[in-house]
């Protein structure tokens, strides 16, 4: 197929059941969190905005929630089919942690799910309430097994390799590798961020189509809150990311950088823009400013860094996809700043609700944080390349012994699916978003958060979900 080989084909593969898969669940934990502070305040201030705003999103949830769990079985299933040698080797340690990661937090999410969906008129605030917390903490346990595994991968410690295979000695090690705090800290914010987006967007639509209700207002201007606190935070973590990696995977931080080799005395150039060339071992038309990517990387205006051409070329990742992958990132978390900013500025006189140019941007920007997000995750898993297990195994001796015509056709079945599946789902979370926030019109709810005077006993199987979730002609009338 294109005259790729079968190891370019799995990886490929991989990529893009991880690319669509990796929007899912940040889309989760950021609406989990965001429907935990939406409870909050309904149960603490009485306001029927929070809970309107409360049920819009929580359907959205739901829907992104399933595709979430349906995308990543599929993924899972990769690391026997594609790359069985990889499960062989190194098993021991990424199967653990994967269990624990359904044994925790996948059970903490689903023993919850069904209360959080279905509860709000069956059982009280209080339970309700905490219901809502533990599917949120779940979906946060559940991205730290994620990233102990792949942060294993990246920065590998607490094993030995007995027999041809690695066995763990100290999982504490495993599990608290030198990169997984990073990782952690830096995926989390980037799902909240990605969320803020999103939500932020759909008021930014709503609004620009002239349904200028008070939770349209309040879903704004929560979501730019957000982004102008979380947006700074993410660049200093980022700094702290960066800072570890070129301790544990300088080669990476080179890519990165387009940066190939240092001059005696001289300090390291931040290479704005350029083509990195791999077989001329250069950057071509390097757009550079002096000093900075020795005070950025260093924190010293003449420090240096090793360059790509201290390691042999069979070890170098491609920097022609990293240089360019890292920008996009780092691009967009300046317009996320850019955008906070923007807002708390057009926060003065309520311009805020009317700068049109300002909500234009925020629609624009809605999709931005899950762009960051693949871009981040291609500059992480192909700046690690040629090793799955850095220093410890390359990627050519992970892949299983499949040919590449049935590599070839399982990736365009792969592609075929996920693109009627999945694009059907999120067309329809889209339309979730277009739709709106219904304004709940029943005064008895605005004075009791949580009814029960409905019947609780089960006629019809899907007597346990709310009336409104299937609104009668006359309720989508008002």
């Amino acid at each position: 197929m294109l005259g790729l080989t079968a190891l370019e084909l799995a990886r490929i593969q991989f990529g893009f059941t991880i690319s669509f898969h990796i929007i899912f669940p940040a889309i989760t934990i950021g609406l989990a969190s965001y429907l935990v502070v939406l409870e909050g305040l309904w149960l603490w201030k009485k306001n029927p905005v929070y809970r309107e705003l409360y049920h819009f999103w929580l359907g959205i949830f739901a829907v992104n929630f399933a595709m979430g769990v349906v995308s990543g079985l599929v993924m899972a299933y990769q690391f026997g089919t594609n790359w069985s040698y990889f499960s062989t080797f190194a098993g021991s340690i990424t199967g653990p942690l994967l269990t624990y990661e359904v044994l925790t937090a996948f059970f903490l999410e689903a023993g919850f799910l069904g209360v959080m969906l279905f509860g709000w008129n069956r059982v009280g605030p209080g339970l309700h309430f905490f219901a809502t917390i533990m599917v949120a903490l779940g979906t946060l346990v559940s991205a730290t097994w994620i990233l102990a595994s792949n942060s294993w991968m990246q920065t590998p410690q607490g094993y030995e390799i007995i027999d041809g295979r690695v066995v763990p000695v100290d999982w504490i090690k495993v599990i608290f590798n030198p990169s997984f705090p990073y990782r952690l800290a830096h995926m989390t914010m980037a799902a909240y961020l990605a969320t803020a987006l999103f939500v932020g967007a759909g008021g930014a639509w709503h609004l620009l189509k002239g349904r200028d209700t008070p939770a349209v207002r309040k879903m704004l201007s929560m979501s730019l809150w957000m982004v102008l606190l979380v947006a700074p935070l993410q660049i200093g973590l980022g700094d702290l990311h960066g800072l570890n990696t070129l301790k544990h995977q300088p080669a990476k931080i080179a890519a990165m950088e387009g940066h190939w080799e240092n001059e005696p005395g001289k300090s390291v150039p931040l290479i704005l823009f350029g083509l990195p060339d791999m077989k001329a071992e250069t950057t071509r038309y390097a757009i550079a400013l002096p000093y900075l990517g020795s005070l950025i990387l260093t924190h010293d205006i003449n420090g240096q860094v090793p360059g790509l051409k201290d390691f042999p070329a069979a070890d170098r990742p491609n920097s022609t996809i990293v240089f360019w992958s890292f920008r996009v990132m780092a691009g967009l978390g300046f317009l996320m700043l850019f955008l906070g900013l923007w807002g708390l500025w057009a926060r003065r006189g309520q311009r805020l609700y009317r700068s049109k140019y300002l909500q234009r941007f925020a629609l624009i920007m809605g999709p931005g944080g899950l762009i960051a997000i693949l871009a981040g995750w291609f500059t992480t898993e192909i700046g690690r390349q040629p090793w799955v297990v850095y220093g410890v195994m390359r990627t050519e001796d992970a892949v299983s012994d499949h040919s590449v015509l049935a590599l070839s056709t399982t990736l365009i079945l792969f592609i075929v699916m996920y693109v009627a599946v999945f694009g059907t789902g999120i067309s329809y979370m889209l339309q979730l978003v277009a739709s709106g926030p219904k304004a709940e019109h029943d005064p008895a709810r605005d004075e009791q958060p949580h009814e029960t005077g409905q019947s609780l006993r089960a006629a019809r199987p899907l007597s346990a979900a709310p009336d409104d979730i299937d609104p009668t002609p006359d309720q989508r009338e008002r």
